[in-house]
């Protein structure tokens, strides 16, 4: 049978996970659809790799489709104004991007520019992020709300916004802000938006469920909110209370949760609201989710709900609350960071190599074979001659007690190396085919699986883990990996990925294919005169900007592509930002390149004068040196 790109789509989830943003053409292409509602706009990643390479970017690589990053923005504030518009709700949308989780400037400025018609604002949550937000162009009727733990600068920058005419709203993370927030507004002479942010009794779950509950790192108990209220009628700022904030946590999985959650905190909103605070808006924070691995569930890498639910479910509870409570609908104010990024951008990375302890081969004269290997050698070949579908577990388990055998001979000196390699060579030819007779007989039982994950091969692959997919690492969340091309061709080998960093933590080996999560998926037999490249999806949040420089690789190479329907290919390249190189990694760890590459020369000198390096070669050790100091930190493969 034929393998398909459907097939493909089928086995890597794209649909699935993709939100409509990518699928595979006629030629077995991986593809993106930049503006979802026009499937005749269709972007091959193979065609951007192809003009990447004709403009000398190197890979690893980032690409950012911009046109997406837009449209996560617009499917945001379109839902929840459906939902106000459906359900009659009396306020707004009044949404915010908390750059956290990419504060690339590209990023937050297209973000800035797709939310302008939605008065679609920004959240920061330390002094440098204000500092960003203030510098980007915003709508004056869009919301800054400042989260985080405040010193005096954090809050004077804060009232410097509010002069600046910018409707900055600072949430109280503890009550001793409030006296300084006090204090500073008589200062400057300006009028300030006050928000409180609660601790929920609610727990979250999900891999970020401890920040949420009573035991959240953020946020002031109940009697912590009454207390700031009574400080704020004192002190006569109680009209400037504007915003109840909490916060549910991230990525959360069960729509069920969220409107626990919600519930929560629109009785609390409720409570403030009849101890006099005039608040006008609800401050929800983030845990919208994404599809991390196709299943539409409640796994932690995953959501049992669609963005339209969610903005509907949020809306309908607190409405309800509200109502009962005859409280007036305040406008509705969501941090949602990973839906709105996630999606946009994309790690590519070549695969180099292949690392399979089942590929070598081995041969063997009657002279070279000892008597002491020759019992073990025809005692494996003949159980595997003998191997069928009704004893294979038996044989298996033979030939794996016969391999264990031959590695003590080996400690002992009684078997050669290559006697040894040889056992091991007949050992894994027996285990594949008892894999075989398995995968027949059943292909989910606990031998199968544990065969499989025994043979499963490991693509080396030019990128580092820590630097672009840390998230894998740190938390093991599982992220879409897709070949690029040849997808129009059915994938055979059983593989995981290795990283080029001398860690053996650099691997991905999470993976969910077939409808089910596994160590390892299918990828295709590597091709020598062909470039094999894989992309790893759903980098857009947080990825992009967590990663480390382990090995002391740096930043990728990245390019931003727009969609041009007038375009043969339907994309441009609009900007290509060049990775770090050497130098630049080197510099943060308190090098010095420019005396580094001194010290070498002195070093090279010395051995010229003593005649063991001759002039000319010395000259061009050191031009290397150089040159390589500011070059790009990963292979060039």
């Amino acid at each position: 049978m034929n393998w398909t790109a459907e097939d493909s789509d089928n086995f890597y989830g794209i649909s699935r996970w993709g939100e409509e943003f990518f699928g595979v053409n006629d030629k077995g292409e991986l593809t993106v659809f930049p503006v979802r509602d026009d499937k005749s706009i269709q972007i091959s990643l193979q065609d951007v790799i192809n003009e990447m390479k004709d403009q000398h970017v190197r890979f690893p690589a980032v690409i950012r489709f911009q046109d997406v990053l837009r449209s996560r923005v617009e499917d945001l504030n379109k839902s929840f104004n459906s939902a106000i518009k459906e359900l009659n709700y009396c306020a707004d949308y009044r949404g915010v991007y908390p750059v956290k989780v990419n504060q690339m400037r590209e990023v937050v400025e297209e973000i800035v520019d797709a939310g302008d018609r939605y008065a679609y604002g920004l959240e920061a949550g330390s002094k440098a992020e204000l500092m960003s937000v203030l510098s980007m162009d915003q709508n004056l009727e869009s919301l800054t709300i400042l989260n985080g733990y405040k010193d005096e600068d954090y809050l004077r920058l804060a009232m410097i916004g509010r002069q600046m005419g910018r409707n900055i709203v600072i949430v109280v993370e503890k009550l001793s802000e409030l006296k300084q927030i006090v204090q500073l507004a008589e200062e400057y002479s300006v009028k300030p938006f006050i928000g409180i942010r609660s601790r929920l009794g609610f727990k979250s779950r999900g891999k970020w469920e401890g920040s949420s509950g009573d035991k959240a790192k953020f946020g002031l108990s109940l009697s912590e909110i009454v207390e700031a209220i009574k400080f704020l009628k004192d002190t006569r700022y109680l009209d400037y209370l504007k915003l109840f904030h909490f916060h549910i946590g991230s990525q959360v999985p069960s729509i069920s949760s969220i409107q626990d959650a919600i519930t929560e905190g629109a009785r609390t909103f409720v409570e403030i609201s009849k101890l006099g605070a005039p608040l006008e808006f609800f401050d929800i924070g983030g845990g919208l989710g994404i599809n991390y691995d196709g299943s539409s569930s409640e796994s932690d890498s995953s959501i049992n709900y669609t963005l339209s639910e969610y903005a509907s479910d949020v809306v309908r509870t607190l409405m309800n609350v509200c109502d009962q409570a005859e409280i007036p609908h305040p406008h509705i104010v969501s941090e949602s960071g990973r839906a709105i990024t996630a999606h946009h951008s994309c790690v590519i990375t070549k695969v180099i190599g292949e690392i399979d302890p089942s590929s070598g081969e081995v041969s063997l004269t009657a002279n070279e074979v000892s008597e002491a290997a020759l019992k073990y050698t025809k005692y494996i070949e003949d159980s595997i001659g003998e191997m069928t579908s009704e004893n294979f577990v038996g044989v298996y388990n033979t030939i794996s007690k016969i391999k264990e055998e031959s590695y003590h001979a080996y400690k002992l000196g009684l078997i050669s190396l290559k006697e040894r390699a040889y056992i091991e060579m007949l050992y894994w030819k027996g285990s594949k085919s008892a894999l075989d007779f398995s995968l027949g007989d059943d292909p989910s039982s606990e031998f199968s699986l544990s065969l499989e994950g025994r043979l499963t091969t490991q693509y080396l692959c030019n990128f580092s883990v820590f630097q672009s997919t840390a998230d894998s690492w740190a938390i093991k969340q599982l992220l879409p990996v897709v070949p690029v091309n040849r997808l129009n061709e059915k994938p055979t080998v059983r593989a995981s990925l290795v990283d080029i960093t001398c860690d053996s933590d650099g691997k991905i080996n999470q993976f969910y294919c077939e409808g089910e999560s596994k160590n390892f998926t299918r990828f295709h037999e590597l091709n020598k005169s062909e470039d094999y490249f894989l992309g790893i999806f759903l980098t857009g949040a947080y990825q992009d900007v967590m990663g480390d420089m382990h090995n002391l690789f740096g930043r990728l190479n990245e390019v931003h592509v727009y969609c041009y329907d007038d375009d043969p290919s339907d994309f441009y390249i609009e900007e290509i930002i060049r990775g770090q190189r050497a130098s630049n990694v080197l510099k943060t760890m308190q090098y010095n390149p420019e005396i580094m590459a001194h010290k070498v020369k002195k070093q090279i000198d010395r051995k010229i004068a003593k005649g063991v390096i001759s002039p000319r070669q010395g000259v061009k050790m050191i031009d290397f040196y150089e040159n390589s100091l500011h070059d790009y930190t990963y292979l060039k493969k």
